[in-house]
């Protein structure tokens, strides 16, 4: 039986999260990631890419791991996926879809319990074993047993970067067949939420069925599940499940609006519907005396009720309902309004691609101004950068402002650094060699899961320093597979605020951390936020467009975000916090 693209994305994640417990190259690691990430978005199977030798083409895969996929279409097996299966059991790799248990962990469980399976780890948790483990106790092993119950609780979730990409994949292929058709992605990911089940899309067209019938026909379907006349249910290459129905244009307005959700702002519509004699369905108005009002377009949805249009990231009834009436529903940020990225790692830590290279790719994007802030050598995994190495990289930036000036392109590179905040709440790089940079990000990078009041003291100790400007991703969280830190967060966004720090949206579809709740509670005790894309890589500076949809379901203005501003701004800000 061949190959699907979601048994070798499978088999390249296995690899990498093998290699990484291990302890190999981090480089090669993230090749392996970068490839699965890439076959998990494809449109086609890999079969087809390789009967046109254009594996290669694929965005993220090169020589090597395009021959590699080669060998596992043509034989079902890799001599290395072999040789690290020998190594690391497949169930040590399950450990690590547990909250709170990483590479290392895994490892150690499994090298000093024989732990090779989750039923392995239930079954120590419940025996109190964990704490055999030195550095283990009461409060890591209860950690470890809330995580098992958050995976046991835990439908199969996509994170919404593959989800959008996946729709945006299925809903060109339908209009090369209906060129005018309209079509858009419904549900969660309509309202940007971080991680989706199925994927829902709604479509409009008289000869529903016809739609219909193109749908299932798209080379990116593996199997159908269910078809009809208005709606039908697939399973991709890529292991996602797809949904499609398709509405007759008149109900295209009421039709959107029910399907996106929320089910809470579904049912205030609904009730808001009923104190005026009228009942609301996804076919839409039906009044008193039976007659059905279709609603063409979304607006008249709201328009019936005496509202504005509420944009589909505010509908989760948290007060977008009192804010449509009096009329303060906010000018949500959009891409658009970004100005610079402020927080991104080049070659000279973790990042896979020159200062050079980043800045160009940034331009071409229409930024005015990017950070470099590559990692301080604090942590050893990404290389980093000390004192000394921060001037030799000032002056590798200094030449390229320098050549930006001189072509007459009014482009900018600041520089800056993600220095660590250590276990006892110092950072990782002295005062003096902070002084001498334009921008500093602090981070949690270790230590996540101390007492709340010790790792909420750490970020306030960073938050007083005159040198830090930018706190990012505050939580630390990874989504599905990291809770954040046990933060005092009412504390830390009253002291950002008090200090002038700017708090990160970060932009990485693993993390969008601040969340969507935790950033409009920012805004609203008078934090500047900023939105970043974290990248390491060209091509991950387009994750901005994740972070400003969060931004949008926090209720951000273009004027609540700080690298909305001129550069000028930015840095002026920046230095008004240092004492």
């Amino acid at each position: 039986m061949s190959l699907s693209n979601r048994d070798v994305a499978h088999i390249f994640q296995a690899i990498a999260d093998s290699m990484e417990i291990l302890g190999e190259d981090r480089f090669r690691i993230l090749a392996y990631r970068r490839a699965s990430d890439a076959i998990g978005d494809l449109p086609l199977p890999l079969a087809d890419y390789q009967a046109r030798h254009a594996l290669e083409d694929i965005p993220g895969i090169g020589k090597t791991i395009a021959e590699k996929i080669g060998v596992l279409l043509d034989t079902g097996t890799l001599p290395l996926y072999e040789r690290l299966k020998s190594q690391i059991p497949a169930g040590v790799l399950d450990l690590l879809r547990v909250p709170e248990i990483g590479p290392r962990t895994a490892k150690r469980l499994y090298d000093e319990l024989g732990i090779a399976s989750l039923d392995d780890l239930r079954a120590m948790v419940d025996a109190g074993r964990l704490r055999e483990v030195k550095g283990f106790g009461a409060k890591t092993e209860q950690r470890i047993r809330q995580g098992l119950e958050m995976l046991s609780q835990r439908e199969q979730r996509v994170l919404m970067p593959h989800a959008m990409s996946t729709a945006e994949t299925l809903i060109a292929a339908l209009r090369e067949v209906f060129v005018d058709l309209r079509v858009t992605a419904v549900g969660s990911l309509r309202r940007a939420c971080p991680t989706v089940g199925d994927l829902d899309l709604l479509a409009a067209q008289d000869d529903t069925a016809a739609v219909v019938q193109a749908f299932i026909a798209l080379p990116q379907v593996a199997e159908v599940l269910m078809s009809g006349v208005m709606k039908a249910s697939v399973v991709l290459h890529s292991g996602l499940q797809a949904d499609l129905l398709v509405v007759p244009p008149p109900q295209w307005g009421s039709a959107l609006q029910h399907f996106t959700g929320s089910q809470a702002h579904n049912i205030r519509l609904r009730e808001l519907a009923l104190e005026r004699g009228l009942s609301f369905s996804e076919h839409g108005f039906r009044q008193a005396d039976g007659t059905l009002m279709t609603c063409a377009d979304e607006t008249q949805v709201y328009a019936t009720l005496g509202l504005p249009w509420i944009p589909p990231e505010l509908r989760e009834d948290r007060g977008e309902f009192a804010a449509a009436r009096s009329g303060t529903l906010p000018n949500l940020i959009t891409l658009a309004d970004l100005r610079g990225d402020l927080h991104m790692h080049s070659t000279w830590s973790d990042g896979r691609a020159s200062i050079a290279q980043m800045a160009a790719t940034a331009h071409a994007l229409g930024r005015e101004y990017i950070t470099i802030t590559d990692h301080s050598a604090y942590l050893g995994v990404t290389g980093g950068v000390d004192a000394a190495r921060l001037r030799d990289q000032a002056a590798e930036i200094a030449a390229l402002n320098a050549e930006y000036a001189a072509r007459g392109e009014a482009f900018r590179i600041l520089h800056g650094v993600e220095v660590d905040i250590t276990p006892d709440g110092s950072l990782a790089l002295p005062d003096a060699a902070l002084a001498d940079l334009d921008l500093v990000v602090a981070s949690l990078h270790v230590s996540l899961r101390q007492p709340r009041d010790q790792i909420t003291a750490r970020l306030l100790q960073a938050i007083a320093n005159p040198h830090v400007d930018i706190i990012a991703h505050p939580t630390g969280r990874i989504l599905e597979r990291r809770e954040g830190a046990d933060l005092d967060l009412e504390v830390v966004f009253q002291a950002a605020a008090a200090n002038g720090t700017l708090l990160e949206i970060n932009s990485n579809p693993e993390r969008l951390d601040l969340d969507a709740l935790h950033a409009r509670r920012a805004l609203e005790l008078g934090v500047t936020l900023v939105v970043n894309s974290d990248a390491h890589h060209p091509d991950e500076l387009n994750q901005l467009r994740y972070g400003i949809l969060t931004a949008r379901r926090a209720w951000a203005s273009a004027a609540q975000v700080a690298n909305t501003w001129p550069v000028e701004q930015v840095l002026k800000h920046c230095a008004s916090s240092v004492i």
